[in-house]
């Protein structure tokens, strides 16, 4: 096995370790994520632009997210539906599902893709329904 063939399997297995973990809340996602990690959100979503830390993407947007779901029944992947990964680059399509703090239930479909560095994500960019994310973050106010 070539050193790329051995880095892209080590990503790949990396990433889709962290996302079976969070999808069954043995650990949140951020655990994969780098300090200094800069994220993007593409579209044009209310949350859509770059963010240039691990924290200020919590802060700005994972836990204002979070907070808009029953805790006993949060957003998390129900579905993985592929892993690709090429060297430092992997991506991750999935489906999200949460129940809101209003009683309705939230699923939106995800394209994540993430560079890595030393096993932790360095730079990512999402794409998902905006629609749907909008109504979401307009309709209710964090908990």
């Amino acid at each position: 096995m070539t050193e790329v063939s051995v880095q892209t399997e080590t990503n790949r297995q990396t990433i889709a370790g962290a996302f079976y973990a969070w999808k069954e809340g043995r650990a949140p996602i951020t655990d994969v994520f780098h300090p200094d990690m800069v994220w993007r959100i593409e579209g044009h979503s209310l949350a859509s632009r770059q963010y240039d830390s691990k924290q200020q993407f919590i802060d700005e947007v994972l836990d204002p997210f979070a907070a808009r779901f029953d805790s006993a029944k949060p957003f998390r992947p129900i579905t993985v539906r592929t892993v690709l990964a090429d060297a430092d680059t992997v991506v991750v399509v999935w489906d999200g599902r949460g129940i809101t703090t209003d009683g309705k239930p939230y699923e939106n479909t995800y394209a994540w893709i993430m560079k890595l560095r030393d096993g932790l994500v360095i730079d990512g960019t999402a794409f998902y329904d905006s629609i749907s994310f909008n109504d979401l973050w307009t309709r209710l106010q964090p908990a």
